[in-house]
């Protein structure tokens, strides 16, 4: 979290958290929790008929999780806004990393300002890796 002491400066890169390999159970749970049970997310046999190699995250799942990693940083009642871009799917056994880069610090009323460019990376088992969604959040520090 940022402090009066040492604000946060245009470049400073957020420590990224990697995440252990996603799993099935994971994927429904977080369904179960988000009431999303679109079938695609949870049942082998309809993901596979509809062109799918298996079942796959609910995107919002990575959403979530990135919206924290930046709400950890600076506090989650200083987020203001948050935006995300879908890139790719998450599969079973895909590791995700987190990792964020302060893009705009700039006084506003009522505080500071800090705008943070957030990445959630996707690598599977092979070693590949892309993105899975990217995004930004805005602060306001007090």
């Amino acid at each position: 979290m940022a402090d009066n002491e040492n604000p946060p400066q245009v470049g400073d890169v957020l420590e990224a958290v990697e995440y252990p390999p996603l799993t099935r159970t994971d994927i429904v749970r977080y369904a179960g929790a988000s009431g999303d049970f679109n079938p695609i997310h949870h049942d082998e046999t309809f993901a596979t008929s509809v062109g799918f190699p298996s079942v796959f995250s609910v995107g919002m799942y990575q959403a979530g999780l990135l919206a924290n990693f930046a709400a950890d940083r600076f506090g989650p009642e200083n987020l203001r806004r948050v935006a995300v871009r879908f890139s790719s799917q998450v599969w079973p056994g895909d590791v995700l990393v987190t990792s964020g880069t302060v893009s705009r610090v700039e006084d506003a009323p009522g505080g500071t300002e800090v705008d943070v460019d957030l990445l959630c990376t996707r690598r599977d088992d092979s070693g590949a890796e892309d993105v899975a969604i990217s995004g930004s959040a805005t602060f306001l520090l007090g």
